[in-house]
């Protein structure tokens, strides 16, 4: 035998070989090979099944989760599942029916299915979108143009019924990759507003203002905000804050720190500040506590009181 008939030859095994091991041709063409996830209902899948074209082929996953493949009486459950698990159910359902006898399969995502998320709270532009392909976090909120000025200091992400909380400040100011969630359809994303902090009382400008994301609100703060005290105010001021239904009164002693010889207080979303006037009596706690209500209520939350005269 020549030396060009053994190549020959062997050439000919080798492409044998490969023909053999080829999957029909289109069987994975259906769309991209797309990172496995979890299965879910509306998800395109690609299904091969070596030496049976007859078998192989693209199948839409059912509202129900599941999917149907000729010479199957029987369903092929698929949601909540990888595509590795999926080729193991459907070789084991082939053997069960007697279709093949040690059936290799091959299942890939070709389409995931749209899933809307929608996001909402305190952003400039709430929305809601549809995704075929995993999203960030941070990536929705910039759908939505960003956190909007009366964004609080957490997110929430719901998702089949459980709810995350991501702070502010790990998503955006710590960039930690851990806060930035994937989110891959189904999800509601809501930014609730800050709370506020009511200033009332001896001070240029009464008014609710928001507690920052991510910046403390103190006595002296929320003075700057109200733009001041007014004349006639007193040596000392007093904060109501809100605990087991009631109000919890802390006196503050305010001449001492805006001559800096105390320290200065942070204020807690909720919290009503009073500074009283000196020319008249204090006003009670219920008193102020149902004026901050009707203010809370209001489009502009301004806080107008006659306390200071």
């Amino acid at each position: 035998m020549t030396l060009r008939a053994v190549v020959m030859i062997l050439c000919g095994l080798s492409l044998a070989v490969a023909g053999q091991k080829a999957f029909p041709a289109g069987s994975l063409e259906t769309g991209a090979n797309l990172p496995p996830r979890a299965i879910e209902a509306g998800d395109l899948l690609a299904i091969s099944v070596y030496g049976s074209p007859d078998l192989s082929r693209s199948v839409r996953v059912s509202g129900e989760g599941s999917i149907r493949l000729p010479m199957l009486k029987q369903v092929v459950e698929a949601r909540g599942v990888l595509p590795a698990d999926l080729e193991q159910r459907i070789g084991v359902a082939l053997a069960a029916a007697g279709v093949l006898v040690d059936p290799s399969v091959v299942v890939t995502i070709a389409e995931y299915a749209l899933r809307p998320i929608r996001v909402a709270g305190a952003v400039r532009h709430p929305l809601t979108f549809e995704t075929s392909a995993p999203v960030s976090l941070l990536e929705a909120l910039t759908r939505a143009e960003g956190l909007s000025a009366e964004a609080g200091a957490e997110i929430l992400v719901t998702h089949a019924g459980v709810t995350r909380r991501i702070a502010v400040k790990d998503l955006i100011e710590a960039a930690d990759p851990a806060a930035n969630l994937t989110l891959t359809g189904g999800e509601d994303v809501r930014v609730p507003e800050a709370g506020r902090v009511f200033v009332v009382g001896n001070v240029k400008k009464p008014g609710a203002f928001p507690v920052g994301a991510t910046a403390r609100t103190s006595v002296l703060k929320a003075l700057a905000l109200a733009e001041g005290l007014a004349p006639f105010s007193t040596k000392q001021a007093y904060i109501y804050r809100p605990a087991d239904g009631s109000k919890q009164e802390i006196a503050v002693e305010l001449r001492k720190i805006l001559e800096r010889k105390a320290p200065d207080v942070e204020l807690l979303a909720g919290d009503i500040f009073y500074i009283p006037d000196n020319r008249s009596g204090r006003v009670t706690a219920s008193v102020l506590e149902k004026v901050v209500s009707f203010a809370a209520g209001t489009a502009s939350g301004a806080v107008i009181l006659g306390v200071n005269r």
